[in-house]
């Protein structure tokens, strides 16, 4: 029998902090509030890793963001 992957949805991040030599990200999800208010990002999971796979998965990431970018799918802001 195969291992089935876990899937983890995530609407943000609402922290990333450095704490004991690993990199903490706090992952939300957008929960309902009072009938006409905005969702409330409710934290629901933290990823934790060491700060060499932080950085892997920033560059990984921003790959992704050039392909959309050059694909029109989102547009760089300039700062």
């Amino acid at each position: 029998m195969a291992d089935k992957q876990k899937e983890l949805f995530a609407d943000g991040v609402a922290q990333i902090h450095f704490v004991g030599g690993m990199v903490r990200m706090d992952l939300v999800t957008l929960q309902p509030s009072e009938d006409g208010k905005e969702p409330v990002p409710e934290s629901h999971a933290r990823l934790i890793m060491p700060p060499q796979g932080f950085l892997n998965t920033f560059g990984a990431m921003q790959q992704l963001i050039d392909k959309l970018a050059a694909d029109g799918i989102i547009k760089k802001r300039n700062n």
